[in-house]
């Protein structure tokens, strides 16, 4: 592709239109030339082309059709499936798309993904992406144009990265009104782990260890707390899977908090679970607001 390409010239093709796809392809819409919708789910792609999210729409079920992606000219191919889906799909890329080609994903985790990217032939211009944003209800029908405003969007470019990747990736995330982040996929995922992976595990925990009968004292604390043990575990196994060290050092940091103030309880040393909380407040504000 030449230097001078533009985004509004650009053909875009999204797989997978669940929250986080159809939310892009709703900001993306009327920024680019033209806009092709892939999804495993006949009636989220008829509800896509109804609701005018995406001007074309493909199936992907069971896999991509041969040469549909090449033959249609896509300039800009965004893969927006769970962790798992998005290897599998790298790997039947050279196969799809004959043609230059930049491909970036939404995927929550990043070494495996970069890995598998490196591997692809050098028509593909890859970039790695995670826009720091959702929700635990998913689905075209709980999408939402303005999900990406003012989120953080991680990139995390390849050594073989080229500027023009970059800067697309760039004007893309500007459109949808986020603003870009770039870091390495190892530093990624050691983050990701703790503010996002572990958040995930702790709402479940909560959730399995307060008894059903509670239900009628259940508060916006409980709710705000226990929100994400809502996502489907099929969107976090890939992530937990693929994220797995991390996770688990994340985990053993968690512990060794709880621990702390279960001894303070124990011991009756309200002195040091004084402390705990106070420290656990200061750090919060330097988390949330620094």
């Amino acid at each position: 592709m030449e230097d001078g390409f533009r985004l509004q010239d650009s053909t875009i093709a999204i797989i997978g239109l669940g929250l986080m796809g159809s939310s892009l392809a709703m900001r993306l819409k009327g920024h680019c030339a033209r806009l092709i919708g892939f999804d495993s789910h006949p009636a989220t792609l008829e509800l896509a082309l109804s609701k005018g999210i995406i001007d074309h729409a493909e199936s992907v079920f069971p896999h991509p059709q041969p040469l549909s992606l090449w033959e249609r000219g896509v300039d800009i191919l965004i893969l927006a499936t769970p962790v798992p889906s998005i290897l599998d799909l790298i790997q039947q890329l050279p196969s799809l798309i004959l043609a230059p080609c930049i491909v970036m994903d939404l995927g929550s985790t990043k070494r495996d993904i970069m890995q598998a990217m490196s591997n692809l032939p050098l028509h593909f211009d890859p970039i790695g992406g995670h826009p720091i944003c959702g929700k635990e209800k998913l689905g075209l029908e709980n999408a939402d144009p303005n999900l990406y405003q003012n989120a953080p969007f991680v990139i995390t470019p390849l050594k073989r990265a080229t500027q023009h990747a970059l800067r697309i990736a760039q004007e893309i995330i500007s459109t949808i009104g986020a603003h870009p982040i770039e870091m390495t996929a190892e530093e990624h995922d050691c983050i990701l782990a703790t503010t996002s992976h572990l958040p995930f595990i702790i709402a479940s925990s909560l959730a399995r260890s307060t008894p059903h009968e509670f239900s009628s004292l259940i508060g916006p604390g409980f709710r705000s707390t226990a929100r994400l043990a809502g996502t489907p575990s099929h969107m976090m196994m890939g992530i937990l899977k693929s994220n797995r060290d991390n996770v688990l050092n994340a985990l053993s940091a968690f512990q060794q908090q709880i621990a702390q103030i279960k001894t303070a309880l124990m011991d009756e040393d309200y002195g040091a679970l004084e402390n705990v909380l106070n420290q656990s407040q200061s750090d919060y504000h330097a988390l949330v607001d620094g």
